[in-house]
């Protein structure tokens, strides 16, 4: 059975491997269409972290004796058309396409975060810690930019999408209006 088992972890590497490849290039092209200077910051952080995540990887195929293949990863290849679809079907630039943007990025963030998940569990089972170490620093990296990607659009993005008049509307502390958001101790 263990042999199965460090099977499966080739092919989601492969898989992984494929993804990764896919979400750099839908980050490239979005880069281009984002207006807020946040959001364009942290889309460029994180085609630079994709692009060591990718090495990451590769190191963990070599140290199991895996090569990339031509395995397409399908879940990723549906995600990056849905969100190409739907940035290429807004009209204009500004807030709402940044809107439109952020939220395709975080299914592909999803995607990855329960991706890697799976792929330590797996790597910890068969006791190749190496590949735990490299496959958890991506997880968290890939965690940490799902919380920037909330961070920016509910500071920056949103307020501008709404403008004046809205009910979340920023006071001028930069402080959520209690009606417009529910805290914590709700």
């Amino acid at each position: 059975m263990e042999s199965e088992v460090r099977e499966l972890l080739g092919e989601q590497l492969k898989d992984a491997y494929s993804a990764e490849k896919q979400a750099l290039r839908c980050m490239q092209k979005v880069l281009r269409k984002a207006s807020s200077p946040l959001l364009r910051e942290g889309i460029q952080l994180h085609i630079e972290q994709t692009q060591t995540q990718i090495e990451r990887i590769e190191q963990g195929m070599e140290k199991m004796g895996i090569r990339p293949g031509r395995k397409v990863c399908e879940a990723m290849r549906g995600l990056v058309e849905e969100a190409q679809h739907e940035v290429d079907e807004q009209e204009g630039n500004g807030p709402i396409l940044d809107l439109v943007i952020v939220a395709g990025m975080q299914r592909i963030e999803h995607y990855e975060i329960a991706a890697y998940g799976t792929d330590i569990a797996l790597a910890k089972a068969l006791g190749e810690e190496e590949l735990v170490r490299l496959l958890s620093e991506t997880l968290e990296e890939e965690k940490m930019t799902d919380i920037k990607l909330t961070e920016v659009t509910e500071q920056s993005i949103m307020p501008e999408a709404l403008g004046s008049g809205g009910e979340a509307e920023d006071e001028p502390s930069g402080r959520k209006k209690a009606s417009g958001s529910r805290s914590k101790a709700a």
